[in-house]
């Protein structure tokens, strides 16, 4: 409350409702300080129900669809909250220290529509890391991390726009396997950008992306080689064994056969011809 210098007005500071100028002094200064209270209890009752159910790491806003805004960004984050409100709409986890998604790190988040986990440490992400957010997730920003390889059992099934920029990719046979099989808006795969590959002589120009490569290179071609080549190491293992057994089996028989001539010619005989015969029919 305060009052103009030279005249009798007087002014209530976050009037909610007009106050009589002809009420005494002590009264109107009483009933401002109330209406100042109320102001203030109205103001963090409503910062307490925009907050209700949120993560305790994470920042909650409703957005003018509805839906939920969670801001997590920059909160030294090494895992992914595991109390998010189920009617998130937008989640942004930029900007901390995630190193990996484990399985079902979203389960409960069927209304995601905007994933942000650009500027972390990601180097891996679990098969189904994604699960449940096939049909609702349509934005996902995974750049500035360390991927190297993406695999179709991680996403899911994921049909959304990714931003895959800026990570260090390694295009090896194992990429090119799965690129084909990802879902992602087509669009999203043009920002894996080749940082090393493998094999290293495959001629493959760095800063240009992986789908233009592997449109005209075969980089599985040194790995078949090199599975034919085990292959026939193995076969001709196998039958270097089977040939050894077969002259080991051979040699013994004859050595089984010499002994058992030996033992027939020293038994003692009382007539030759039986004796003969039997050492023949033997030999035979």
């Amino acid at each position: 409350m305060v009052q103009g210098p030279g005249s009798s007005r007087r002014v209530c500071l976050y009037p909610t409702m007009p106050l009589p100028a002809e009420w005494p002094m002590g009264r109107f200064a009483v009933a401002c300080l109330l209406l100042h209270s109320l102001t203030l209890t109205s103001t963090a009752t409503g910062l307490r129900r925009e907050t209700a159910g949120c993560s305790e790491s994470c920042y909650c806003s409703e957005a003018a669809d509805g839906g939920r805004t969670v801001r997590c960004s920059n909160m030294h984050l090494a895992e992914v909250p595991r109390d998010l409100p189920n009617d998130t709409r937008r989640l942004y986890l930029d900007g901390n220290l995630l190193v990996t998604i484990p399985s079902d790190a979203f389960a409960g988040l069927g209304l995601l529509s905007e994933l942000d986990l650009s500027h972390n440490e990601l180097t891996h992400m679990e098969p189904g890391a994604f699960r449940g957010l096939a049909r609702s997730l349509r934005s996902l920003d995974l750049s500035s991390n360390r991927l190297t390889t993406l695999e179709p059992e991680v996403l899911g099934g994921l049909r959304a726009q990714a931003n895959l920029t800026h990570n260090p990719w390694h295009c090896d046979c194992r990429l090119q396997v799965s690129m084909p099989r990802l879902d992602l808006d087509p669009a999203s795969l043009a920002g894996v950008v080749c940082h090393t590959s493998e094999p290293k002589d495959a001629g493959i120009d760095m800063g240009v992306p992986f789908v233009m490569v592997a449109a005209d290179l075969d980089l599985c071609g040194g790995v078949k080689r090199t599975t034919d080549v085990a292959m026939l190491v193995t076969m001709f293992g196998w039958f270097a064994m089977v040939i050894s057994y077969l002259v080991y089996y051979v040699r013994h028989n004859q050595e089984d056969t010499r002994r058992h001539l030996e033992y027939l010619k020293s038994l003692p005989s009382k007539q030759g011809g039986p004796v003969e015969t039997s050492i023949l029919s033997t030999v035979v």
